[in-house]
């Protein structure tokens, strides 16, 4: 007889699940949605998950909550593999992979201490997405500067 391993979380009825996020990233997650203690909505985060396709990922429920288009850039730069699942009476109604914007603008703090954006004339930040070697990297449109995402600071 074979024995079935399953992971049991409850559904939740209208809201978002963000999947796939990778391993250890569900507390950034957490941050970039603004929750913290007390938030009011219910809340399911499992860390270190098993991944048939990445081995392991974390995944966050959150209910109430439908994420805007700045809050889903974040998340694809920190965890570019991650998928949005939109839940509406307990079914998934739209599911997308997340993709990274070419461009954005006041999401990442550029690393050079001397841009322009960290000085107190207050510009706002503006990355564009470059494809390299090692994976994506960002390039700040002021001061050339490059990152990688793993570097990345949000804003």
């Amino acid at each position: 007889m074979e024995e079935k391993e399953e992971l049991k979380v409850s559904k939740i009825a209208e809201g978002t699940v963000i999947d796939h996020i990778r391993a250890g990233r569900a507390p950034l997650v957490l941050k970039i949605l603004g929750i913290e203690a007390g938030f009011p909505d219910s809340v399911i985060v499992a860390m270190n998950v098993r991944s048939t396709r990445y081995g392991k990922k974390d995944i966050v429920k959150v209910e109430g909550q439908f994420l805007d288009e700045e809050k889903i850039n974040k998340i694809a730069l920190i965890s570019p593999q991650a998928t949005i699942n939109i839940i509406r009476s307990y079914k998934v109604v739209k599911k997308d992979q997340v993709e990274l914007p070419k461009r954005l603008v006041g999401i990442v703090k550029c690393p050079n201490r001397n841009c322009i954006t960290n000085s107190p004339e207050g510009v706002e930040t503006i990355f564009h997405t470059e494809a390299s070697a090692g994976g994506p990297r960002l390039r700040c449109h002021y001061c050339e500067e490059s990152v990688e995402l793993a570097e990345v600071e949000l804003l």
